[in-house]
């Protein structure tokens, strides 16, 4: 089992920043990557950006591209998402998620262990 708890939401101007910070606890040898996701206000889950654990390999989805940063600190077992230049279309609850598969994946689907989620309101 591993355990993740979020932290860094909350409401911010757009143009703004924030910075999310995940801590994972429990099995954290079996993680070969992390990601984010986030659920807009009526609508699916979608994918945000994601690490490999040991190559340091990332992926962003077309929407934050050159906007949000993901990062990881493999001693403290924690991933960050800096975001930056923030729009209205980000506000979401943001989760991450810890994947156990031998190959990188931008799908819900790879990732087994999630956290509570942690809600971004950005206004305009």
């Amino acid at each position: 089992q591993v355990q993740l708890v979020e932290s860094g939401g909350g409401s911010v101007q757009a143009g703004g920043s924030l910075r999310l910070s995940c801590a994972a606890s429990g099995r954290t040898s079996s993680i070969t990557g992390m990601g984010w996701f986030r659920r807009p206000p009526g609508k699916e889950r979608e994918f945000v950006a994601t690490i490999r654990w040991n190559s340091g390999r990332t992926g962003y989805a077309d929407s934050v591209k050159g906007r949000f940063t993901i990062s990881r600190d493999n001693a403290e077992n924690t991933v960050y998402l800096q975001m930056n230049s923030l729009k209205s279309e980000d506000t979401a609850v943001y989760y991450c998620a810890v994947s156990r598969l031998p190959y990188y994946s931008t799908s819900a689907a790879g990732y087994d262990y999630w956290g509570q989620g942690t809600q971004v309101t950005v206004s305009s």
